[in-house]
């Protein structure tokens, strides 16, 4: 366990050791413990302020991030660039600056390709409050955590040579960004699962994520394998985390992209295809899902789904990020 996180930024996994990430493994299983027993945790954060910069829209991470800050007695600003001088051109350095001179912890969501990324480093480069990655276009790291945490919930903390299952699925309504798969292929292989990544021809992920997975597998002893054939990666898996992706590697052109889409749209989740998972093989999403597209009603819905237990684990792994980070001393 390490105890000296406090200031620490939060921007991708791999900046984190395996130490690190499981100090916010445990500490997520406790304040979740106390909170189902009625415990308040709002001593940890009293007077502290979290500002929330979202360059896009949000449900659960806005949502989970306000009422974490509130559940440990702080207080969560919620901004965006219109609302705001970014809004006009004013850089991460000054904004930076100026945020961290009157609160304790800048989290941000940018998922412009190319941008959101590096806009989160610049910032730390300048800001004394740590920066926390609400989601930007390389890295989601705290859906990824709160995708561990669930997992370890429902099948214990060892999770060595179960087959993680991340594959593409078909859905109509816009270009998503590659984080949440790029987050899971990094995350996974540390933690001792096999992952096998499945994706029409096209939807790759950025080849330095894809090098810096395969280095996070040899060095843990597990295995990533790329497929093109969706039902052959379901075969005899564990944890199956069908979602949409855009072919962002490719083309953002949406003529295009709609017409890459529409010849996979073969790719969707059914009940038959679930049986080629082991039985108890459980269905995972990050929300939203293009019901009918990414996957069938009957899935979603169904006894091996587990995206709202996914959902509500956000809530408790931020808090426990939030403390760490926020409340700590150094």
């Amino acid at each position: 366990m390490n105890t000296k996180l406090f200031q620490k930024d939060f921007i991708c996994t791999p900046d984190w050791t395996v130490e690190d990430l499981n100090t916010l493994l445990e500490m997520a299983f406790r304040l979740k413990s106390e909170f189902a027993t009625g415990q308040y945790h709002d001593h940890i954060l009293r007077a502290k302020t979290l500002y929330m910069l979202f360059f896009e829209e949000s449900t659960r991470t806005r949502n989970s991030f306000e009422t974490g800050m509130t559940q440990l007695g702080g207080h969560a600003i919620y901004l965006e660039p219109k609302a705001t001088q970014i809004g006009h051109g004013e850089n991460a350095k000054d904004t930076g600056i100026v945020l961290s001179s009157y609160g304790h912890g800048i989290s941000i969501r940018d998922c412009r390709t190319g941008i959101g990324n590096k806009y989160l480093y610049e910032m730390a480069k300048y800001a004394d409050a740590p920066i926390i990655n609400m989601q930007d276009d390389v890295d989601h790291p705290c859906q990824a955590m709160a995708d561990l945490f669930t997992l370890m919930e429902l099948f214990g903390r060892d999770l060595r040579k179960r087959k993680f299952v991340l594959s593409w699925t078909y859905a109509p309504k816009y270009v998503r960004p590659l984080s949440v798969p790029q987050s899971l292929i990094w995350l996974m292989p540390r933690f001792g699962m096999d992952v096998t990544l499945a994706y029409p021809e096209g939807y790759h992920l950025m080849p330095a994520v894809l090098d810096k997975a395969r280095a996070f597998a040899a060095e843990a002893g597990t295995t990533i394998t790329e497929t093109h054939d969706m039902d052959e990666a379901f075969r005899d898996a564990d944890f199956l985390y069908p979602k949409s992706w855009g072919p962002i590697m490719v083309t953002e052109d949406e003529p295009t992209v709609e017409a890459m889409a529409a010849k996979n749209t073969g790719w969707r989740v059914t009940q038959e295809r679930m049986k080629l998972a082991k039985p108890h093989a459980v269905y995972m999403h990050c929300m939203p899902i293009d019901r009918g597209h990414e996957a069938d009603g009957e899935v979603i819905d169904g006894p091996q789904s587990v995206i709202y237990k996914q959902a509500e684990n956000r809530l408790h792994v931020q808090k426990a990020l939030m403390s760490l980070i926020m409340g700590g001393r150094a």
